[in-house]
């Protein structure tokens, strides 16, 4: 796809860096020249989500390097189209098509990056133990599956569509969560992490964000394939998602 200099991505991008005028990004910014690929383009989602999508430095923006193209897609469909809320994300992707959105999903699914080392654990150890229950175990009585179940048993997303757990800060993790509790995020029906998080308790929240921040990422930090087998008398909830454009696969 070929974005003119006077498109509205490239007139937002412009518009982006004057907002960044204070930042230490926007020199280079408003010194780079505009070569109209699509790693200059995405100058706009790296702003704030770090270089090459590696995820911001405050905890609130989160990686993008990596994450399953199908995931990325509907998280721009879904600020563009009102499910998730943030005005600076909406503004930036009102604009877009269906196949533009898909190409900077999948421009950021292909990076392949090393991600940092976890964060030291930020809650006492029976927390921590009772996160990592719920992660890989679940609450069957209570109608809560196994993280795992979704998110793939490395816990690093299952392509095309749903996203890894680690590598996250617990700041971000938690507003997620609370954003669902909230109807702040929504995504495509039937909504599964809706109907999780409402049976999720404050103190189960904080468990399992706990542990989930402080694990190390496997040796592949690829998101898997397929899905796990769901642990034994759990059922996977079916989740909604996004129909990729004609002609297009995540």
């Amino acid at each position: 796809m070929t974005i003119s200099a006077t498109s509205p991505w490239a007139r937002r991008l412009a518009a982006l860096t004057l907002t960044l005028a204070g930042s230490a990004l926007a020199p280079a910014l408003a010194a780079a020249p505009f070569e109209n690929t699509i790693a200059q383009r995405t100058l706009a989602c790296t702003a704030c989500h770090g270089a090459q999508g590696r995820a911001g430095p405050d905890g609130y923006y989160p990686r993008l390097a990596g994450k399953p193209a199908g995931y990325l897609y509907n998280q721009l469909l879904n600020f563009r189209d009102g499910r998730r809320h943030y005005a600076l994300m909406t503004q930036l992707v009102d604009p877009l098509s269906d196949d533009y959105l898909m190409e900077i999903a999948r421009y950021f699914s292909a990076l392949d990056l090393p991600y940092p080392a976890p964060a030291a654990p930020a809650a006492a150890s029976d927390v921590l133990q009772r996160g990592k229950t719920l992660v890989l175990q679940g609450d069957p009585g209570r109608r809560l599956p196994a993280c795992v179940s979704c998110h793939g048993q490395a816990m690093t997303g299952v392509t095309p569509h749903v996203p890894g757990l680690l590598g996250l800060p617990r700041d971000y993790l938690n507003a997620q969560l609370g954003a669902w509790r909230t109807g702040q995020r929504r995504a495509h029906a039937p909504d599964c992490m809706a109907d999780i998080v409402a049976r999720m308790s404050d103190a189960d929240i904080h468990a399992a964000t706990s542990w989930l921040a402080a694990q190390p990422l496997p040796a592949s930090s690829k998101p898997a394939t397929a899905l796990p087998a769901a642990p034994a008398g759990q059922v996977v909830p079916a989740c909604g998602s996004a129909t990729a454009p004609r002609g297009t696969r995540p």
